[in-house]
């Protein structure tokens, strides 16, 4: 019998896993990955091997439903009668916000479940849901141990002066605070870029997919991120606006178009992409549209990641490497065709070859600043980050 961590991301609907075994070398291999979708109204299991081959799928059937618990229990006996005798000694979950007592993955109990119960007004979008699965959890496998990741955590080493709004003291305390997210993401690619460009000091690290920011990292550390207080700031996403103007929200309030569940509900959900292009929140669709709008849409995104790309290159002094991730970041040709073009003046030149085949390296040889492709894996980051607290090498 093999042991295995779980790896989790509960959502408000859905439940996304992965499980990696513990070998001899601790090297975390991937067992499977999965989910449960639509648990509330059609919920249906599937299953991939290491290489993406079904393995299995389940339904419980039309208007059905099931909750976080049934879902974990479910997971759990499946891997452990399917995967070779496998036992899952541990669970890792997804967090979005750790607030300003954690800077780094811990071990869960009752009592850092409440702390985190208590910032979900702060990240309402995703915090809920990712703790109603830790919880779920802890009640169908009480003898367990879990670790909870955040995607904040790695953007505390920003400087301070990165970290504050120019608000008064009061509403700092409150939590008003620049905390950051994808830090699970560039986490991992923190340490993937040494072993592909390890000269790069200064790099700017792109993750690009429903949810999308950048970061400026300065030798494998956080200084800088597009996302601010809420996951809907920074860049435009697939359906979250990115940067607005806080007057206009002002104006939308006062005006009676919305009020604050109805504004946040548009912001978070009918803006972006979709917003934008009246079509799709989908950057394939909008690629493959030749609708105006489709193509203004794409332009927009293209043109906000400049913006930051330059500010960003400024903070660090400088620019040694660009990083592409996630789903846009690691598919998209033509918006790295797009942006990279429009940093020339940064010293980044485009290999179009190189970029049509999917990198790693998508930057000439010479190109003063080196372009890459590399795909992220925040499971594995996860899955090891929580091997680390449940088995800590001896010192």
């Amino acid at each position: 019998m093999s042991d295995a961590i779980a790896v989790f991301n509960a959502g408000s609907t859905s439940l996304k896993f992965a499980a990696y075994a513990l070998d001899a070398i601790n090297s975390l291999p991937l067992l499977c990955r999965g989910g449960i979708d639509n648990m509330q109204t059609d919920p249906h299991f599937i299953v991939h091997d290491a290489g993406g081959k079904p393995l299995d799928a389940h339904a419980w059937g039309k208007d059905s439903a099931i909750d976080h618990k049934t879902a974990m229990q479910f997971v759990i006996t499946w891997l452990e009668a399917n995967l070779a005798g496998a036992k899952v000694i541990a669970a890792g979950h997804r967090v979005v916000l750790g607030g300003a007592r954690f800077e780094a993955p811990v071990l869960i109990d009752g009592e850092v479940l409440d702390y985190l119960q208590s910032l979900t007004a702060m990240e309402p979008s995703h915090q809920p849901f990712n703790i109603r699965g830790a919880r779920a959890f802890a009640e169908a496998f009480p003898g367990l141990p879990q670790v909870a990741c955040f995607d904040s955590s790695f953007h505390r080493t920003m400087p301070e002066v990165a970290q504050t709004y120019a608000l008064p003291k009061d509403v700092r305390d409150a939590g008003m605070r620049h905390w950051g997210y994808h830090g699970i993401s560039y986490d991992y690619i923190s340490r993937q870029v040494p072993k592909l460009a390890p000269q790069a000091r200064r790099v700017i690290a792109a993750h690009l997919g429903g949810g999308a920011s950048m970061c400026a990292m300065l030798d494998g550390k956080s200084i800088e991120t597009s996302m601010g207080f809420g996951a809907v700031s920074g860049l435009p996403m697939a359906t979250r606006s990115g940067d607005v103007p806080p007057g206009a929200l002002f104006y939308l309030l006062r005006s009676e178009l919305f009020d604050a569940a109805s504004l946040e509900k548009m912001l978070y959900e009918r803006a972006g992409l979709l917003g934008l292009s009246g079509i799709s929140g989908d950057m394939h669709v909008l690629q493959d549209s030749e609708a105006p709008a489709a193509i203004a849409a794409v332009d927009y995104f293209v043109h906000a990641m400049t913006k930051y790309a330059g500010a960003y290159t400024a903070v660090l002094g400088g620019l040694d490497a660009f990083v592409f991730t996630a789903g846009i970041g690691e598919h998209s040709v033509r918006v790295r065709a797009a942006l990279c073009r429009r940093l020339g003046s940064l010293g980044v030149t485009l290999d179009d070859k190189a970029n049509a085949s999917g990198g790693p390296r998508v930057s000439t040889p010479d190109s003063a600043v080196s372009v890459w492709v590399i795909p992220t894996n925040e499971e594995l980051m996860i899955a090891q980050h929580t091997l680390a607290l449940v088995r800590p090498s001896p010192t």
